[in-house]
């Protein structure tokens, strides 16, 4: 912004026109949506044990995730750039219809096919819900405010993290499980509300070639391995025809999306990407974090219920401690990221800690103490949370700017089909050792009126119909069955640490060393273009720095001597005054503003006029010559962090867009923080968290 232009209204989110009280109750909407889709990743967790009693079927359980996480992995990039296309706003809104009535029919489903069916609409929606409210974001914040708003994202996928198993248990204990899915429905439609009435966001046609036969066979291809994973050994036998025709369609189906992506005009994963070794190396261990997360999180509540005799809530409880390793991990791994730059020992470290936790876990038996079961699961978690934080960050590292966006998406996309691939394969061994287990077990034994292998099986709460002599071989049988599972996941952890001593260690571009729990902690892909990944990262860095450090650095980079306070009275200053302005700035009316003591922002004026910087017109100040000048080396200073940041993305033939982010981030972090302009009157205005310190000194 020039000098002196006149500034928004301090009712107003700057450069969008929109009132905060909108902004405020749009966020609230888009956090509710990403909210629900979010918890039904993990919420049904802790439900399907009750679930599989009720409705039978215990050898297509691991279905009811993997068709929620299939559909929404395959949806997430067609909602990202029909939302370009047709508008975001009607795009939402019809995500959030598809989610609610698929939530409603998986409520009242009768048996474990149609709940199958179901949970695959609702994963339609949901992966509508979560890529489009990120971007939502971008059309009603500017940049400056965008990472603190993102931000939030992240926190409700730690907390959906948290959450999940706990509610799914106490919904099913003290209601029903089909209370898991009846309770988006109140709050779904609150959003809906909210986004109709409230949200305006102007539409911004951008055209797209859509790669609609690349999604349908990617995610055929994906449908086919899964199947061939969960249905074989169980359903069919290993060497039935079956098993072969499925597993030479996903062949056929892979080779053809191979042809198609090489022609595509905007392929959902770019072939080049292979090219890139980190990508590649990243992929194969993203895909395992997410096969050994979700095939736990899945088979350990069953565990916990039918082996431990616990609770749904209880099993729940069980969970918490490798929630809270994997966020303590995650988050802690990010940090040191952050200030070192160094990233390779975290997934190095994480899946050789990954590994020794699924052995910890597969050492789990009916009898082993609560303080010994936590501090196993804490382990696993903490191991994985080691991982998921660095794989992102070191494939945006990797690649050149135009790849940004498809190559983040590419990562998050093998984590989320080995998700659905490890719940799969985490069912078939389970089911295949139980069946063959039960009949080691039971041989011979004679079984009460109306019980048999299958109703064992299929129901755990048949169990309790059992002779109290029968009641512990079955219970034996469980246990065991599920805890091989885990001895059967850790030499899949053990390649994925041999494929991390292969990645090769560049140095971070300051724009990659963020933490983004969308891009972490989430399942299903992301979809962003290379401009909205930078402008996230750098607004979530300007964002996390301290106003004092922001004003310090800037003031260095200019080779000037002034004291912080100073340099940001002086930007205030050449914004907004100016001999055309009937309002300059004035120190009180400033003070009263902002927030920052009287005596600091007089001794910053103090020092502007010793130095011949600015003047007085009674009490208001004006910029000098001397001191628009100086303005603007430090405005250009800030610019120039900024770029800095970017690395080698910073190139002389950069993308023009790339340098019009550049430009608009520093012209509003330079230019204001949050204060009201002056001749606003101070109770229309709240001081927001992008307020200056107290005080720059």
């Amino acid at each position: 912004m020039s000098p002196g232009a006149a500034a928004p209204p301090a009712a107003e989110v700057p450069g969008q026109g929109l009132p905060r009280r909108t902004v405020l109750l749009s966020m609230a909407a888009l956090l509710s949506g990403m909210l629900l889709a979010a918890l039904d990743q993990t919420i049904v967790a802790t439900a399907l044990p009750t679930i599989v009693s009720d409705l039978g079927g215990m050898e297509h359980l691991s279905w009811v995730v993997t068709a929620y996480l299939l559909a929404a992995t395959a949806g997430t990039p067609l909602w990202g750039k029909l939302g370009d296309q047709y508008g975001r706003k009607k795009l939402f809104q019809t995500a959030i219809v598809i989610f609610l009535a698929g939530s409603a029919l998986c409520g009242i489903a009768q048996d474990m096919g149609q709940l199958i069916g179901f949970r695959a609409l609702q994963g339609i929606g949901g992966g509508g819900l979560m890529s489009l409210a990120m971007a939502i974001v971008g059309d009603i914040v500017p940049p400056r405010e965008r990472g603190r708003y993102q931000g939030l994202f992240g926190a409700v996928f730690g907390t959906t993290s948290v959450l999940g198993p706990l509610l799914g248990g106490i919904f099913t204990q003290h209601l029903s499980w089909r209370w898991v899915f009846y309770i988006n429905l109140p709050i779904g439609l609150a959003a809906l509300v909210v986004i109709a009435v409230v949200l305006h966001i102007p539409r911004r046609d951008t055209r797209h070639r859509i790669d609609y036969l690349g999604t349908a066979l990617i995610a055929s291809f994906a449908i086919c391995l899964v199947g061939v994973a969960s249905l074989g050994g169980t359903t069919w036998e290993w060497g039935s025809w079956q098993v072969a025709a499925a597993a030479l369609l996903a062949i056929a189906l892979l080779t053809a999306f191979v042809q198609v992506e090489r022609r595509a005009a905007e392929p959902v994963i770019p072939l080049k990407l292979f090219g890139i070794r980190t990508f590649t190396l990243c992929s194969v261990i993203g895909f395992v974090v997410g096969f050994a997360m979700f095939g736990a999180m899945t088979y350990l509540p069953t565990f916990l219920q039918v082996v431990r005799g616990v609770s749904p809530t209880t099993s729940g409880l069980h969970m918490l401690p490798m929630v809270a390793g994997m966020l303590i991990a995650s988050t802690g791994s990010g940090q040191l990221i952050s200030r070192t730059g160094r990233w390779k020992i975290f997934p190095v470290l994480g899946t050789a800690v990954t590994t020794a936790g699924l052995l910890l876990l597969h050492r789990l038996h009916q009898n082993t103490g609560n303080w010994e079961l936590g501090a196993s699961f804490f382990v696993f978690g903490f191991g994985l949370g080691l991982v998921m934080q660095v794989l992102v960050l070191a494939v945006q590292n990797a690649v050149s700017y135009g790849d940004l966006g498809v190559a983040t998406s590419g990562a998050t996309f093998f984590r989320s089909i080995g998700a659905s691939f490890g719940v799969a394969v985490f069912g078939t061994i389970f089911t295949s050792r139980l069946r063959h287990k039960l009949d080691a077990e039971l041989s011979g034994a004679s079984l009460p009126g109306g019980l048999d292998m299958d109703t064992l099986e299929s129901d755990p709460r048949s169990i309790a119909r059992l002779p109290a002599s029968l009641q512990p071989e079955v219970v034996n049988a469980y246990s065991t069955s599920i805890t091989d599972v885990f001895l059967y996941a850790a030499p899949v952890a053990l390649v994925a640490f041999l494929v991390a001593l292969f990645l090769r260690e560049d140095p971070l571009r300051g724009t990659v060393t963020v933490p983004d729990g969308s891009e972490t902690v989430a399942t299903n892909p992301v979809e962003r273009s290379p401009r909205d990944e930078v402008c996230r990262a750098l607004s979530a860095l300007s964002t996390r720095e301290g106003r004092r450090e922001l004003y310090e650095d800037i003031t260095r980079r200019a080779g000037l001597d002034l004291r912080p306070a100073s340099s940001w009275l002086l930007l205030r200053v050449r914004r907004y005054g100016s001999a055309d302005r009937t309002e300059p700035v004035e120190p009180v009316a400033l003070a009263e503003r902002t927030g920052l003591p009287l005596e600091v922002i007089l001794g910053a004026a103090q020092e502007l006029e010793e130095r011949g910087l600015t003047r007085r017109e009674g009490l208001p100040m004006l910029c000098t010559d001397d001191g628009t000048r100086v303005a603007e080396r430090l405005a250009a200073a800030r610019q120039a962090a900024l770029a800095e940041m970017l690395g080698d993305w910073w190139t002389p033939d950069r993308p023009t867009d790339l340098s019009e982010l550049v430009e608009q981030l520093s012209a509003e972090l330079c230019g204001s923080d949050g204060e009201a302009p002056p001749g606003e009157p101070v109770e229309k205005w709240q001081p927001g968290p992008d307020s200056p310190p107290k005080p720059p000194a």
